[in-house]
């Protein structure tokens, strides 16, 4: 492709566009510019820093990468992540970090293999040494939702669930610490609005068969199955356990499925996919089989994450979003694990 003088664009000897105005200006000759070597280029990081001292952590927050996750079944799942990065600025003199070096280095971090705790080592200390010095210590968040697929109470139907997920990894003086925080649904019924709801139904079949004579079992189970035989129900609510734990070094991998299935099982109704009527009714049996308060949630998962031989430490908070009043039924636990 040519530019004449005279304004004329031509491509392979064809005329393409003519300026009309080309006869008014001169036109200039084009420069090619070569792009300055970085060496060259002015970096103000290296500047004296005013006021000077050492800084905990200085990174980036919400990065966006790609994870690679163990899905609990001998296989991985990519999933989209949000990742903050961080390291110590333990030279009080020097202004900043080499920031740009983290970011780079994240890009392909966890895309490859999935995340486990001898990855996260290697990341850390990979990020440490990026920085030549300035930094003895350094830091990840890497939150991601966690999609497990659970099979139907009864009909044989499934579908995908998703469970929010923070890994923390933190890595001081060559110690790796590493944190897994994530949280569960479930279903609560109410054990004093069940106890005043069998209540209500057993004045209520008083009051109708006072003076039935003789009583037979045909007669209770009819009424039992009409809309006389309740007369009030308990009242239940969606619940949310959150929960943080911090594992040991022992072990090579990140329990996620393995504690998203004990805490389920352990509450007794976690909240279902794939719904057809014979799975409502086995969730309502369920719920009748599992009647708690906030606190007896928390007691059931403080029991199942001390006997967690990967967990050292646990934190954990539920919540019943009652439906009886306009605010939260809330109880929380903690505890530390002997080794």
């Amino acid at each position: 492709m040519q530019t004449g003088a005279s304004g004329r664009l031509r491509y392979n000897g064809r005329l393409l566009f003519t300026n009309p105005l080309s006869r008014f200006f001169v036109t200039a000759p084009v420069v090619s510019l070569s792009p300055t070597p970085s060496s060259l280029l002015p970096d103000v990081a290296h500047d004296a820093a005013a006021l000077a001292r050492p800084l905990d952590w200085v990174g980036m927050e919400r990065i966006a990468l790609p994870l690679r996750i163990a899905d609990g079944a001998g296989s991985t799942l990519q999933v989209a992540a949000s990742v903050d990065v961080g390291v110590d600025l333990r030279d009080a003199d020097a202004r900043g970090i080499h920031m740009s070096r983290l970011y780079l280095r994240l890009q392909q971090a966890f895309a490859s293999e999935a995340v486990t705790p001898a990855g996260l080592r290697r990341v850390l200390q990979d990020c440490v040494e990026s920085q030549q010095g300035l930094s003895g210590s350094a830091r990840l968040a890497l939150r991601y939702d966690h999609l497990l697929q659970r099979a139907a109470l009864a009909s044989g139907n499934s579908g995908w669930k998703r469970y929010p997920v923070t890994i923390e990894a933190t890595l001081a003086d060559g110690h790796l610490r590493v944190a897994l925080s994530l949280s569960v649904e479930y279903s609560s019924t109410c054990p004093a609005s069940a106890a005043l709801s069998r209540q209500a139904n057993a004045d209520r079949f008083a009051n109708d068969f006072a003076t039935a004579r003789p009583l037979s079992s045909e007669m209770v189970q009819d009424w039992l199955a009409s809309e006389r035989g309740l007369a009030a129900t308990p009242h239940a609510q969606r619940s949310r356990a959150e929960v943080r734990v911090e594992l040991r070094p022992a072990f090579d991998e990140l329990p996620v499925t393995a504690l998203v299935d004990a805490l389920e099982a352990a509450l007794g109704t976690p909240v279902q996919t794939a719904v057809k009527r014979e799975d409502e009714l086995a969730f309502a049996e369920l719920n009748a089989a599992n009647l708690m308060f906030c606190e007896d949630a928390a007691r059931r998962i403080a029991a199942t994450l001390s006997a967690e031989p990967r967990v050292e430490r646990y934190d954990a908070t539920v919540s019943h979003f009652e439906s009886l009043h306009p605010h939260d039924a809330v109880a929380r636990v903690s505890g530390c694990n002997t080794a």
